[in-house]
């Protein structure tokens, strides 16, 4: 008899899970009820983001529809449950379970030069109730770019975005000017080839800003995001001031030497920063760079076959992150090149005064490695600077410099991604008044420097 009570019941609470509630006071959830999107520009769609509806009855509970309120006409796609349309009906979820509603957004090309508010909701009907999920996203148009190549002189202002999707080329004997304020995103395809000449000139409040084109939260501080800016054999004069290059491959990435006496990169009070492999990365070439920040980068700075270069009140640091380890020195300099086998020099001459060479968190003992082969012309020198090494570095000359003293930034906070390169107010920084006077009067906040100045990019 206690077994026909058991497997009665047993079939009792089976049937009950296989049958469909109608109670109106079913209960119903979402794990969410606003999905929202970042920047989405014109004509290039969203990325998938997604919602889940919950089941928490005992029974299966039938969706009459789900629908996006705005139908057909509505800037949002829906799939539910693995069925696309802006209507879907009939849904069915089992029993204290759960089904997906999947998301996209494109956003119409409209007249606007401003960011503008994209809505709409989704309504859920189930037993006569109705639940709402409230949807929005900010469209932006802009000017879109595939495959080309600039002649002449050319300008950019800051009036739309660029979107950059195929490589984009500074012919030879081009010139490209960009003014204060333009944002260029760039797809994971899209380098930034320079073959002739590329100004870009920020201000403080208004930078010039060269990063990834996916803006969603999972992408858009992911480094590795486009592939860089590559200075090329006939590339010259080129300069970037108050500039921010991000998220990168690689950030600046220069070869060869100029063929006139102004160096091939001019690189002042710009930020690179989250870059997967090296920030600036020099052959045989020569840049010139003042009151510049350089963070966070797999490779911050590595010069090789040679150059001629100078830094002056830069900070190059780098601590592990939630992207990148720090695992290689912040400043790596060579005469040499080994191609196919065969080892190359080259002259090399640099030149670092007032800089911080700093890391933490990661493996690296000596943030400066100097590799010296042959016996050509070769000159370093690093002229009140502070920096980490736990051994002399060798092949450089050092001049009024403070080693393994801790610079003391204002924060660094790795889980929540914060890494602030000014110095704490609260401490007495090492690097404060421990700098030369030099011709560049500004710091990288715009920030008139004192007679005796702070080491770094930052004046305190």
């Amino acid at each position: 008899m206690k077994y026909l009570i058991f497997f009665s019941a047993l079939l009792f609470f089976s049937c009950k899970k296989d049958s469909f509630t109608t109670s109106p006071d079913a209960t119903l959830y979402t794990n969410i009820d606003t999905l929202s999107f970042d920047t989405v520009f014109t004509t290039v769609g969203s990325v998938t983001q997604s919602f889940k509806i919950f089941n928490s009855n005992n029974e299966k509970l039938r969706l009459s529809d789900v629908k996006l309120s705005g139908g057909y006409s509505s800037p949002f796609k829906m799939n539910v449950d693995g069925t696309s349309g802006p209507e879907v009906n009939n849904v069915e979820i089992n029993a204290n379970d759960s089904i997906y509603v999947f998301v996209q957004v494109n956003a119409n090309t409209s007249d606007s030069t401003l960011p503008f508010i994209l809505n709409d909701s989704i309504q859920i009907s189930y037993n006569g109730n109705q639940k709402m999920v409230q949807l929005q996203a900010y469209g932006q148009n802009a000017i879109f770019l595939k495959n080309k190549r600039l002649t002449g002189n050319v300008n950019w202002n800051n009036k739309l975005p660029y979107v950059v999707i195929g490589e984009i080329q500074i012919d030879t004997n081009a010139t490209l000017n960009i003014s204060a304020g333009t944002k260029i995103f760039l797809h994971a395809n899209a380098p930034f080839l320079v073959d002739g000449t590329l100004k870009a000139t920020g201000t403080k409040e208004e930078p010039v800003v060269f990063s990834g084109d996916r803006l969603d939260p999972d992408y858009k501080n992911l480094p590795a995001s486009w592939p860089g800016i590559f200075f090329r054999n006939t590339s010259e004069n080129n300069s970037l001031k108050h500039t921010i290059i991000k998220n990168a491959y690689q950030g600046i990435i220069a070869q060869n030497l100029s063929t006139t006496s102004e160096p091939k990169v001019t690189i002042s009070q710009c930020i690179l920063d989250n870059i997967y492999d090296a920030g600036i990365l020099g052959i045989n070439t020569n840049i010139y760079a003042d009151n510049s920040l350089i963070s966070n980068c797999g490779s911050n700075i590595h010069l090789q076959a040679g150059g001629d270069y100078r830094f002056i009140n830069c900070t190059i640091a780098s601590y592990n992150t939630i992207y990148i380890i720090h695992k290689n020195p912040v400043l790596q300099l060579s005469n040499s090149v080994t191609q196919n086998g065969t080892l190359f020099t080259a002259p090399l001459k640099a030149f670092f005064q007032n800089c911080i060479f700093w890391g933490d968190g990661g493996t690296v003992d000596n943030e400066i490695n100097i590799d010296k082969q042959g016996t050509g012309p070769f000159s370093v020198s690093f002229d009140h600077v502070l920096y980490k090494s736990k051994d002399e570095v060798a092949n450089a000359t050092f001049i009024s410099s403070l080693k393994n003293e801790d610079p003391m930034f204002d924060s660094i906070n790795i889980s929540k991604n914060i890494f602030d390169f000014h110095f704490n107010k609260n401490l007495t920084s090492p690097a404060v008044n421990a700098g030369t006077a030099t011709p560049f009067v500004y710091d990288l906040d715009d920030k008139k420097r004192s007679a005796t100045p702070d080491l770094g990019c930052y004046q305190r």
